[in-house]
């Protein structure tokens, strides 16, 4: 039997990497699948090759947010899953990082996220069910050279997860978040080898992970297998946190 089967799911930022993975195993598990993209190409070239839908969506604007669930208000009429998937990387030092980096950062990774679930809760609450997941980062728990603002960003996640789990569970709401490591995507295809290799040695398991590993790791927290995790950061990074 499918996991997610007869489950309606909006996944942001779907068009590449890990929303799309994340996309298309949700698909083979059952699942009816929006995807919610701010790139037109990208996202309606995932939709076409899952059967999904394309809704383009800019998870910073909240007109844009708006838009997004009122539409799958009227065709569905019900919302089982969110993933908060959509998010950027703009990285310098502190010394070099600009306002406009920051905040843009900041606005896709977490106001998105801000703005995502508190539509889908609104759906979620009227119909006493739903799952909502977040995208965290495992340098959200140690931090990471160069990354002051993504650093920020995904652990402000971590902190409104758990928030939200609080807030939501008497709904039959459970709020979870996922937190890759060195995940190997376009945003890293083109890091040079001595970087790669860095990377590889800072990890347990000696390699980085793929889109797919991360993507399971939604199907399995999305699916009743588990009913009774809620509040959580489960980490997919190879044990490079430890």
């Amino acid at each position: 039997m499918n996991l997610l089967n007869n489950k309606i799911a909006i996944i942001t930022g779907a068009g590449r990497g890990i929303g799309k993975a994340t996309a298309q195993l949700f698909q083979k598990e059952g699942a009816t699948v929006i995807i919610a993209e701010s790139n037109k190409i990208l996202g309606k070239k995932t939709a076409d090759k899952i059967g999904g839908y394309f809704i383009h969506t800019d998870v910073s604007n909240e007109e844009s947010v708006n838009d997004l669930f009122e539409s799958i208000k009227h065709k569905f009429n019900k919302l089982d899953i969110l993933v908060n998937n959509a998010g950027v990387l703009k990285d310098n030092t502190l010394k070099k990082l600009s306002s406009n980096d920051f905040d843009s950062v900041i606005n896709i990774n977490l106001k998105g996220t801000y703005l995502c679930g508190k539509r889908a809760a609104d759906l979620m609450i009227d119909q006493n069910y739903g799952v909502i997941l977040n995208a965290a980062s495992a340098v959200a728990h140690n931090g990471n050279f160069g990354q002051t603002n993504y650093v920020a960003s995904k652990s402000g996640v971590i902190g409104m997860t758990k928030v939200w789990a609080r807030e939501l569970g008497k709904y039959n709401i459970r709020v979870n978040a996922v937190a890759p490591g060195f995940i190997k995507t376009d945003m890293t295809k083109d890091l040079p080898e001595k970087i790669i290799q860095l990377m590889n040695d800072k990890v347990p398991l000696k390699r980085w992970g793929k889109p797919e590993d991360v993507a399971k790791a939604y199907t399995f927290l999305a699916s009743e297998n588990a009913s009774y995790i809620s509040g959580a950061t489960l980490n997919v990074d190879g044990g490079v946190v430890i």
